[in-house]
């Protein structure tokens, strides 16, 4: 049922256009002033507003000057009522963004025709939009995703949950594009116009975690000056992404748990319950179910996570994607790096085709990225593809990397007690060796390496280790 809001100080004018516009079947609300009638349309959204141009408090053009500039998301058409005498007011505020305007005293037909117009004309806008943000769904997901037959499926899967309330566990190695479909998701829900929230849960230091996620009371802490809400609280309405979910500690799965299942948390050093309404979608880059048989998730917490479960491929598994994302990339980076680099070689494609993509798209923009800027010709050729496997020092590196890594691993010695025998690069072997082992549980990573979350962190942004 369409609602509209009649704006007019006039009683008997109210009840009268009232009368006639419920026996047409729309629901009706009324306001006396311009104050009113900025509450009633941030609270109601109506599908049309009715709105004087003489009111108490102010006049129509200043009412919807307010509108448009307080409310800029409402686009609902807004028909002014006037008098004979205002009618050149009225012109001036159509140029402000008024759909029509009516003069007094009115005609019923043509009250009710130019407001079935206008709502037709909403309609038809609503349509135009939708179908808008589907194209630019479509562009920006081939754009980060590609569009091969294995996308496609994933695709699907996205329209079919996008719409309900279901957790979702997207699992996927890093650079498969876990955040790109979880933003896809929410944009697709009945949730898109709320907040989306993503969040880390392996860049947080664990003492953060808790008040990270559901915020804290003034005083909870030494540096607590004042209350401040957590992710939860910030994605109400909307959606929460936690990223490589297997990062959190135990404690922390324990409130979430009982947050998702109660729908409701706590600040920490807070008392009082505050309800949440958040959808969860939940990623990692290992499998859940085998992380649940090693300790790193609670089997509880990943029975209520997973409702509806996404697996993303590798990009070697989907090589149709390859050279249409190389391409886009290419096109960013010669706008990013100011040059005119008009596609790749033979040669180079066949490079691209054949490598294993082991750090998968984002690893696949990085190198497009690179050989963009060293390449001087018109295309990018063979010989400006640089991969990682290209770049491999020689055995002897080789060969360090997995001794150290041995003894770590097996306790022998620390990180600590090699670090001064080690260049950069072996370094940062060792500790992406190690995360691999543990299957990037930060915690777990540290712990071998007998060095803190904190430092473990700091070395993995210095030593740009990607994950």
């Amino acid at each position: 049922m369409d609602r509209i809001l009649i704006v007019d100080d006039d009683k008997d004018l109210q009840q009268t256009l009232s009368a006639i516009l419920a026996s047409e079947g729309y629901e009706i609300f009324a306001a006396e002033n311009g104050k009113q009638a900025i509450q009633e349309v941030q609270s109601r959204f109506p599908n049309i507003v009715l709105l004087d141009m003489r009111l108490p408090d102010m006049d129509g053009m200043k009412i919807l000057e307010k509108i448009k500039k307080t409310i800029p998301e409402f686009d609902s058409p807004i028909i002014i009522l006037t008098t004979y005498g205002d009618i050149q007011s009225a012109i001036t505020s159509m140029k402000l963004g008024a759909f029509d305007y009516i003069t007094k005293p009115f005609d019923n037909e043509e009250l009710l025709l130019t407001i079935q117009k206008a709502i037709k004309s909403q309609h038809l806008s609503n349509e135009v939009k939708n179908l808008r943000e589907k194209l630019r769904d479509k562009i920006a997901t081939e754009k980060e995703m590609g569009k091969s037959i294995q996308i496609q499926q994933i695709l699907k899967k996205v329209e079919v949950i996008a719409p309900t309330n279901m957790s979702v566990i997207i699992q996927g190695k890093t650079g498969t594009g876990k955040e790109v479909i979880a933003n896809l998701i929410h944009r697709k829900s009945l949730r898109k116009d709320k907040p989306f929230i993503p969040i880390d849960c392996g860049a947080i230091p664990e003492n953060l975690i808790e008040s990270e996620l559901f915020g804290y009371e003034k005083g909870a802490f030494t540096s607590a000056d004042i209350a401040q809400k957590g992710k939860f609280e910030l994605a109400d309405k909307g959606t929460l992404f936690l990223d490589e979910i297997t990062n959190l500690p135990e404690a922390a799965q324990a409130k979430l748990l009982r947050a998702l299942e109660e729908r409701e948390i706590y600040h920490l050093g807070g008392k009082k319950p505050i309800k949440v309404d958040a959808r969860i979608i939940a990623a990692s880059n290992t499998d859940l179910p085998e992380a649940v048989s090693q300790g790193n998730i609670r089997e509880d917490l990943y029975h209520r996570l997973n409702e509806f479960k996404i697996q993303l491929p590798l990009l070697k598994e989907r090589k149709d994607d390859i050279p249409i994302l190389a391409n886009i990339f290419l096109k960013e980076a010669n706008k990013e790096l100011n040059k005119k680099i008009e596609g790749f070689s033979t040669a180079a494609i066949k490079l691209l085709m054949n490598y294993s993509w082991p750090g998968n798209v984002r690893e696949l923009k990085n190198v497009t990225r690179r050989a963009v800027l060293l390449e001087e010709g018109e295309q990018v050729t063979s010989a400006t593809l640089e991969f990682e496997d290209t770049r491999k020092s020689k055995s002897s590196k080789k060969d360090s990397i997995k001794q150290y890594t041995k003894k770590i691993l097996e306790k022998d010695c620390s990180l600590k007690d090699i670090t001064a025998k080690l260049n950069k690069d072996i370094e940062r072997e060792i500790i992406r060796n190690v995360l691999e082992e543990v299957r990037f549980n930060k915690t777990k990573a540290a712990e071998i390496l007998d060095i803190d979350r904190n430092t473990l962190y700091t070395k993995i942004k210095d030593l740009g280790i990607e994950l």
